[in-house]
């Protein structure tokens, strides 16, 4: 099956650009990326801060199958509503680095929106390391679960 979700890295470059469409609101789509319950169903990871706003941060925290706790951090630089996030990512304790990662958010119909995520890294060598573990696999069913969590929330006020 098709993945939904396009991930399109040109070789020698050290960034990708993510897309992908989904049959929900602008709104609902981009309260997905702000609001703590929903981050945490999606993503399946604990939210400990999400400041979202410019200037704010963001800690997740997850587990693995044998109990150990896995960090993820970073800033929020701008934040405007139902149009744009820029934000660094950090896994701790991973060779990977901060990578900066820039949200667009576009509406399509009423009914349809798309995300665009352009995400840089320190490295031709840091994006390709991401590129070989199932990266495209594992943003494509985060992206199937918002479309599915969030989808419920379209009949609710």
């Amino acid at each position: 099956m098709e993945q939904k979700t396009k991930v399109n890295a040109e070789d020698d470059k050290q960034d990708l650009v993510i897309t992908r469409v989904f049959d929900l609101p602008l709104e609902l789509l981009f309260k997905a990326y702000i609001e703590p319950d929903l981050v945490e169903q999606w993503m399946g990871t604990k939210v400990l801060k999400l400041e979202s706003k410019k200037h704010g941060c963001y800690q997740f925290e997850t587990t693995d199958a044998k109990g150990n706790k896995h960090g993820f951090n970073g800033a929020i630089h701008e934040l405007i509503p139902n149009r744009k996030i820029i934000r660094t990512f950090e896994m701790e304790h991973t060779p990977f680095g901060v990578q900066l990662e820039i949200y667009e958010f576009a509406q399509l119909t009423e009914h349809s929106s798309q995300l665009t995520m352009h995400v840089i890294y320190e490295s031709v060598a840091h994006r390709d390391q991401v590129l070989k573990l199932p990266f495209a696999q594992g943003i494509n069913m985060a992206h199937n679960r918002i479309q599915d969590i969030v989808s419920k929330l379209k009949n609710t006020p």
